[in-house]
């Protein structure tokens, strides 16, 4: 796949800093990364193959570098952040794709700025009723991680939870389910070098869980369009996103079959698709 030529771009209000990268040429494309306190170089190959039709944006959420390490952090922050991001862009539309969390807050932002946008797309999301998925997919991951890692894999997943781990333990954490969430773990590539904000982490958490019954009963207002697409064998519930189609007017959902959590490494060109469907729309 050709790499595209990436520009970095930061934000200029006065705001924290939020620091990212643009290319490509076509549909304006903002890309919101997972976490929801990870580092957004996980997304470059997704963000790829996005830039091959279309103007692609990827920023790193606030927590790390090159955006403003310090908070808040919360969803409202967030939506916020993604606002400032278009005005630094000169965009007064674009549509908007997320994967995991970023897929999540996609629908946040459908929500709270329904005149910026052209259209979302959520990629294998955490989902936008009840509790999104959330414990089914906990207990999933760790079903799929192999038997000798699964104590050490929760005992550093409840000290991630109760803010007591550090980067390093949170890394090594992330190392023991990493192929998990692929669709056969057993051949599951290594994990990649991985950023991670740990503060970040623990105070967004709290906030997703509170905003989910506002996003949920907010969802049948969307009238923007809306598309997911989610791996059949992911560990997050394809639930996720047919549950929050179903109350989305004009909502759709493409179920990949034999992909994971990493749509586009496992069905390289999927997203692209997808995206490509709604931008035609």
């Amino acid at each position: 796949m050709r790499t595209a030529a990436w520009a970095e771009f930061t934000t200029h209000d006065g705001g924290p800093l939020i620091g990212g990268l643009r290319a490509g040429s076509g549909p304006p494309v903002v890309l919101l990364h997972g976490g929801p306190g990870l580092g957004f170089g996980y997304l470059r190959d997704l963000a790829d193959e996005l830039a091959q039709e279309n103007d692609v944006a990827w920023y790193q959420q606030r927590g790390l570098e090159p955006s403003a390490v310090e908070g808040p952090y919360s969803v409202a922050a967030d939506v916020g952040d993604a606002r400032r991001v278009l005005d630094a862009l000169g965009w007064q539309r674009a549509y908007v794709v997320g994967h995991s969390w970023g897929g999540h807050l996609a629908l946040h932002v459908a929500e709270a700025m329904p005149d910026r946008l052209f259209g979302v797309l959520s990629v294998d999301p955490l989902g936008a009723v009840g509790d999104g998925g959330w414990a089914e997919f906990d207990e999933e991951m760790f079903r799929r991680t192999p038997e000798e890692s699964r104590e050490r894999a929760r005992e550093i997943d409840e000290l991630s939870m109760a803010g007591k781990a550090d980067v390093e333990l949170a890394l090594e954490g992330m190392r023991l389910v990493w192929p998990a969430y692929y669709a056969d773990p057993e051949t599951a590539p290594a994990m990649p070098e991985l950023r991670m904000a740990i503060e970040r982490g623990g105070e967004m958490m709290p906030s997703i869980v509170a905003e989910l019954p506002a996003l949920e009963a907010g969802l049948p207002g969307i009238r923007v369009p809306v598309g997911f697409v989610h791996g059949s064998r992911s560990p997050m519930p394809v639930g996720a996103s047919t549950d929050s189609a179903e109350r989305i007017p004009g909502a759709w959902v493409e179920v990949v079959e034999g992909a994971g959590h990493f749509i586009w490494f496992e069905a390289p060109g999927a997203v692209r698709a997808a995206l490509r469907r709604l931008t035609g729309a």
